[in-house]
């Protein structure tokens, strides 16, 4: 039998905004622990407390990554061993002012960049904003 990736899981100095942040990134609804799935997680032994350190990023069609958040127990400290390479366009290869525009879009949502990266990989151009979102988590912006 095959396994399935569920979770992409961050510590995060503020899991709730930091879930905010990855969903409007994404385009998703901002998740919050509320309704039956609040009162499923308590009645599994979540407290209020436990909820208020959590986030979550879901993409409501269930075909992007899910993206959970839990309280970091100490800064983030180093580079990350794993990112994100995200697209700035699905499906296709974007335009200039396509690939600005997402970058400005993120950047707006409180992400930064960090630089510019113009390459050749063999017989591939590569073309990205090596970026942090808000507390430094490393993430590529390709276009």
């Amino acid at each position: 039998m095959a396994v399935a990736l569920g979770n992409f899981t961050f510590y995060a100095d503020d899991p709730v905004a930091l879930s905010a942040f990855w969903s409007d990134v994404f385009g998703y609804p901002r998740a919050t622990f509320d309704g039956a799935l609040k009162e499923h997680l308590l009645a599994n032994g979540l407290t209020e407390e436990d909820l208020l350190s959590r986030g979550l990023a879901e993409d409501p069609e269930g075909r992007g990554p899910r993206l959970f958040f839990h309280h970091a127990d100490g800064p983030k400290v180093g580079r990350n061993r794993i990112h994100f390479d995200i697209n700035a366009v699905a499906g296709r290869k974007p335009t200039t002012e396509e690939f600005e525009a997402e970058k400005d879009r993120i950047v707006g949502l409180g992400a930064s960049v960090v630089r510019l990266v113009e390459q050749e990989w063999g017989p591939w151009p590569e073309r990205y904003y090596q970026m942090r979102d808000p507390e430094g988590n490393e993430f590529c912006l390709q276009g």
